[in-house]
């Protein structure tokens, strides 16, 4: 018997679900903007509250990013539940977050029973950057599959 992939309404109503209990994510005003199997996109609009000296993106804001499109994206191929939490995240900094906008793609390269291996790139846009944006970072994260408690 094979295994019949969500549809992407489903996939999406039910992330939205996941993610209304996300009150960090709404705190610093991140959303997510696009939602697949095993991949979701964060986007944030810069304030001034997320920058440090000149105006570059804080660096606990970028990292924010990395982990919660990796979580997402982990999620996505989860039952509804199960949940996921981070057991190693590892970010590169690439350039200073300068610019309107950071966009955060997080992927699933491996999914397993206990474990995800994932990967993410936070983008900025606006400013000096090219229309497609600049690579400001990197990250790969490990995140683990939390199962419901048995009653």
């Amino acid at each position: 018997m094979s295994e019949v992939l969500e549809t992407a309404p489903d996939l999406t109503t039910r992330i939205r679900r996941k993610l209304e209990r996300q009150h960090f994510m709404h705190l610093i005003g991140a959303d997510l903007t696009r939602i697949e199997p095993g991949r979701v996109e964060a986007t944030l609009d810069l304030g001034q509250q997320h920058q440090q000296q000149r105006g570059f993106a804080h660096g606990g804001l970028v990292a924010t990013l990395c982990d919660l499109a990796a979580g997402f994206a982990g999620t996505t191929l989860l039952p509804d539940d199960h949940g996921m939490v981070t057991a190693d995240l590892r970010v590169s900094y690439l350039h200073p977050g300068l610019g309107d906008k950071l966009v955060a793609t997080g992927w699933v390269l491996k999914a397993g029973r206990r474990l995800h291996f994932c990967e993410a790139e936070v983008r900025a846009f606006g400013g000096p950057n090219p229309a497609e944006g600049l690579l400001i970072a990197k990250a790969s994260a490990t995140m683990a599959v939390v199962e419901p408690s048995a009653k």
